[in-house]
Protein backbone atom coordinates (compact mmCIF):
# COMPACT_ATOMS: atom_id res chain seq x y z
CA UNK A 1 0.00 0.00 0.00
CA UNK A 2 2.82 2.54 0.70
CA UNK A 3 4.26 2.39 -3.13
CA UNK A 4 0.51 3.42 -4.49
CA UNK A 5 0.66 5.94 -1.69
CA UNK A 6 4.02 6.54 -2.96
CA UNK A 7 3.39 6.93 -6.94
CA UNK A 8 -0.06 9.22 -6.06
CA UNK A 9 1.90 12.06 -4.26
CA UNK A 10 4.61 11.89 -7.05
CA UNK A 11 1.76 11.96 -9.53
CA UNK A 12 0.44 14.88 -7.67
CA UNK A 13 3.37 16.56 -7.45
CA UNK A 14 4.46 16.10 -10.80
CA UNK A 15 1.27 17.47 -12.02
CA UNK A 16 1.38 20.50 -9.58
CA UNK A 17 5.07 20.93 -10.61
CA UNK A 18 4.46 21.10 -14.60
CA UNK A 19 0.93 23.51 -13.75
CA UNK A 20 3.49 25.90 -12.05
CA UNK A 21 6.40 25.79 -14.03
CA UNK A 22 5.25 25.47 -17.80
CA UNK A 23 2.05 25.78 -17.64
CA UNK A 24 0.82 21.70 -18.02
CA UNK A 25 1.09 18.47 -16.58
CA UNK A 26 3.25 15.61 -18.67
CA UNK A 27 0.60 12.98 -18.63
CA UNK A 28 0.13 10.27 -15.90
CA UNK A 29 3.38 8.47 -16.08
CA UNK A 30 5.54 11.64 -17.25
CA UNK A 31 3.69 13.44 -14.07
CA UNK A 32 4.74 10.47 -11.37
CA UNK A 33 8.08 10.17 -12.77
CA UNK A 34 8.70 13.88 -12.46
CA UNK A 35 7.08 13.84 -8.88
CA UNK A 36 8.92 10.82 -7.53
CA UNK A 37 12.86 12.08 -8.64
CA UNK A 38 11.21 15.54 -7.16
CA UNK A 39 10.22 14.29 -4.01
CA UNK A 40 14.03 12.99 -3.46
CA UNK A 41 15.06 15.85 -4.31
CA UNK A 42 12.89 18.07 -2.00
CA UNK A 43 13.53 15.43 0.42
CA UNK A 44 17.55 15.70 0.05
CA UNK A 45 17.19 19.91 -0.05
CA UNK A 46 14.99 19.90 3.22
CA UNK A 47 17.14 17.92 5.28
CA UNK A 48 20.26 19.94 4.10
CA UNK A 49 18.08 23.29 4.93
CA UNK A 50 16.93 21.64 8.37
CA UNK A 51 13.58 21.97 7.67
CA UNK A 52 10.80 18.89 8.16
CA UNK A 53 7.48 18.17 8.78
CA UNK A 54 4.91 15.60 8.64
CA UNK A 55 1.90 14.16 7.13
CA UNK A 56 0.65 14.32 3.48
CA UNK A 57 0.55 18.12 2.74
CA UNK A 58 3.68 18.61 3.96
CA UNK A 59 5.35 15.63 1.67
CA UNK A 60 3.25 17.11 -1.34
CA UNK A 61 4.68 20.86 -0.72
CA UNK A 62 8.13 19.11 -0.62
CA UNK A 63 7.77 17.13 -3.70
CA UNK A 64 6.65 20.13 -5.62
CA UNK A 65 9.22 22.13 -5.03
CA UNK A 66 11.86 19.42 -5.58
CA UNK A 67 10.21 18.74 -8.58
CA UNK A 68 10.17 22.43 -9.66
CA UNK A 69 13.45 22.72 -9.53
CA UNK A 70 14.29 19.51 -11.27
CA UNK A 71 12.05 21.56 -14.00
CA UNK A 72 13.91 24.82 -13.93
CA UNK A 73 17.37 22.66 -14.29
CA UNK A 74 15.97 20.48 -17.06
CA UNK A 75 14.70 23.89 -18.96
CA UNK A 76 18.65 25.40 -18.45
CA UNK A 77 19.88 22.28 -19.86
CA UNK A 78 17.57 22.51 -22.95
CA UNK A 79 18.72 26.06 -23.70
CA UNK A 80 22.08 25.35 -23.25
Amino acid sequence: MDIVIFLLIGAVSGWLAGEIFKGGGFGLIGNIIVGVIGGFIGGWLAGKLGIGGGGLLWQIIISVAGAWVLLFVISLIKKA
